[in-house]
């Protein structure tokens, strides 16, 4: 088994007009991006605006605007960095585990369900699913080539488009049901996420095994 590879902590470069370079800077967009996620909670995305950003932030409005020309790019600078902190997480719980598919599955489902229930603004923007931001990859197809850039190498299998594949399918799954069970009751269904995870331990079983 390889070890589970680390994800980089990662600045959403793609989703800004200037990426920082000095550790102010950095800890002024981390207060902007925290300050969008918690606007997002309060007031919802149409509502939100780039002065109540800054206001909320304790920054310059001009601060705001040399990283982003607008609030799609802040809200999807925000998705950027739900992934990457949803990718440490995963490889955290997987550091010593055994290898086991089940297991790689049972961290990946615990950590979204855990993003969803307590991370600021994440009902609304998730990994980008939510509200429709950038113009890269589809979300789910962004989260499906992290999981095969990230569990490729713990399960030993090869990142090929068949892994890929499969991961998508799960991933676009566990999304449609998950967001179910969270239309159902406020911190999810947890009979509608038990069916989930069953529905996915079936179709991975039958194409990792």
């Amino acid at each position: 088994m390889k070890p589970v590879p680390h994800a980089t902590p990662a600045t959403p470069e793609t989703s800004l007009r200037r990426a920082p370079v000095q550790r102010r800077s950095a800890e002024r967009l981390t207060r902007i991006l925290d300050a969008c996620a918690d606007l997002l909670d309060e007031v919802g995305y149409d509502d939100l605006s780039t002065r109540a950003v800054a206001q909320r932030a304790g920054v310059p409005i001009g601060s705001v605007y040399r990283f982003f020309g607008n609030k799609r790019q802040m809200a999807d600078a925000l998705a950027q960095r739900n992934l990457e902190r949803f990718s440490e997480q995963v490889g955290e719980r997987l550091k010593g585990a055994d290898g086991g598919w089940r297991e790689a599955l049972d961290a990946v489902l615990d950590e979204y369900l855990a993003m969803k229930r307590t991370a600021p603004g994440f009902s609304l923007v998730d990994f980008g699913n939510q509200i429709p931001v950038g113009a890269r990859a589809e979300p789910n197809h962004r989260v499906a080539d992290r999981l095969t850039e990230l569990l490729s190498g713990y399960l030993d299998r090869d990142p090929d488009d068949d892994l890929r594949r499969a991961f998508l399918i799960a991933v676009e799954t566990a999304d449609t049901l998950v967001h179910l069970a969270f239309r159902m009751t406020p911190d999810g269904d947890e009979r509608i996420i038990a069916e989930a995870r069953e529905m996915l331990r079936a179709y991975l079983g039958r194409v990792l095994d």
